[in-house]
C-alpha cells in the first residue's frame, strides 16, 4: 500500500470514530434527558394527585354548605310566612282601633260644638255685663277725679311742705295708686309695744279725743324722738336713714287711747316686712 492510500484510510477511520463518538454522546444526552423528563413527570403526577385530593375535599365542603343553605332557606321561608301573618293581624287591629278613635273624635267634636254654642251665649251675656261695668267705672273715675281735687298740701311740723294729705282711707287709696311714695296704714293703742313700719317704730303715749290731739314716740336710727301734742291730719315729719330722707306720718282718726293713720316714705326706701 502506498503512503497516500494509507493516509486516506487513516482519515476515513478517524472520521468514523468521530461520528461514533458523536452518536454515543447524543445517545447519552438522550438518556439523561429521558431520565430528567421521567423525574419531572413523577413530580407532576404527585402534584396532580394532591390537587385531586384537595378538590375532592372542597367538593365535600361545598355539598355540606349547600345543604345548610337549603335548610336555612326553608326555615327563613317559614319565618317569613309567620311574619306576614302577624303583619296582617296587626294591620287589622290598627284599622279597628282607628275606627274607634274616629268615632270618639266625632263624638268629641259634636260635644265641643255644643259647648261652643253655650259659651257663645254666655259671652253675649258677659258683653252686656261689661257694658254695665264700663258705665260704673266711668262713674267711679268721675268720683276719683272729684276726690283728687280735695287732696291738699300743708306745711309739716318740720317746716317742710308736705305731700298730698289723705284724710280718710279712700283718699289714701288714691295716693297709693298714684305711686309717688310708699304708704303704710297703722293703728296704735296706748300701752302697747312699739309697732314696726318700714324701718321705724311707733308707740302711742297719749290720745286726747276731745281736743283731737295726741303724743307718740318715733324710734329710728337707734334713737327715739317724741312727737308731742300733734293734731288731727297734721303732717308729722322727720328724717331718717344713712342718707337722711323725709318720712311723714298723718293721724286722721283719734279715739279713746287709740289713733289710726298712715306713714309715707320715699319709693326707694325699704318696705315693711
Amino acid at each position: 500500500m502506498s503512503e497516500e492510500g494509507y493516509v486516506e484510510e487513516r482519515s476515513i477511520s478517524g472520521a468514523l470514530l468521530a461520528a461514533i463518538a458523536v452518536s454515543l454522546l447524543a445517545a447519552l444526552g438522550g438518556l439523561v434527558w429521558c431520565y430528567s423528563l421521567q423525574k419531572d413527570l413523577g413530580v407532576a403526577q404527585k402534584n396532580l394527585a394532591a390537587e385531586t385530593e384537595k378538590n375532592a375535599e372542597l367538593s365535600q365542603k361545598l355539598d355540606a354548605t349547600n345543604a345548610r343553605l337549603r335548610a336555612t332557606s326553608e326555615t327563613l321561608g317559614q319565618s317569613v310566612g309567620m311574619t306576614q301573618k302577624q303583619i296582617e293581624l296587626k294591620t287589622q287591629s290598627i284599622i279597628a282601633q282607628q275606627k274607634i278613635a274616629d268615632a270618639r273624635l266625632a263624638e268629641a267634636q259634636a260635644a265641643t260644638q255644643k259647648q261652643l254654642g253655650a259659651v257663645s251665649s254666655e259671652v253675649s251675656t258677659v258683653k252686656t255685663d261689661v257694658g254695665g261695668v264700663k258705665t260704673d267705672v266711668a262713674a267711679t273715675k268721675t268720683d276719683l277725679e272729684a276726690t283728687k281735687t280735695q287732696l291738699t298740701r300743708v306745711m309739716g311740723d318740720a317746716g317742710v311742705m308736705s305731700g298730698l294729705i289723705a284724710k280718710n282711707h279712700d283718699e289714701l287709696e288714691i295716693l297709693k295708686h298714684k305711686g309717688d311714695r310708699n304708704y303704710y296704714e297703722f293703728s296704735l293703742q296706748k300701752g302697747a309695744q312699739p309697732t314696726l313700719l318700714s324701718t321705724i317704730k311707733l308707740q302711742l303715749k297719749k290720745a286726747d279725743q276731745k281736743h283731737s290731739r295726741y303724743t307718740l314716740n318715733v324710734s329710728a336710727d337707734d334713737k327715739t324722738i317724741e312727737k308731742k301734742d300733734k293734731g288731727l291730719d297734721e303732717p308729722v315729719q322727720f328724717y331718717t336713714g344713712k342718707d337722711p330722707v323725709l318720712y311723714e306720718l298723718v293721724v286722721n282718726s283719734i279715739e279713746k287711747n287709740k289713733v289710726s293713720g298712715y306713714l309715707s316714705t320715699p319709693k326707694n326706701k325699704p318696705v315693711a316686712q
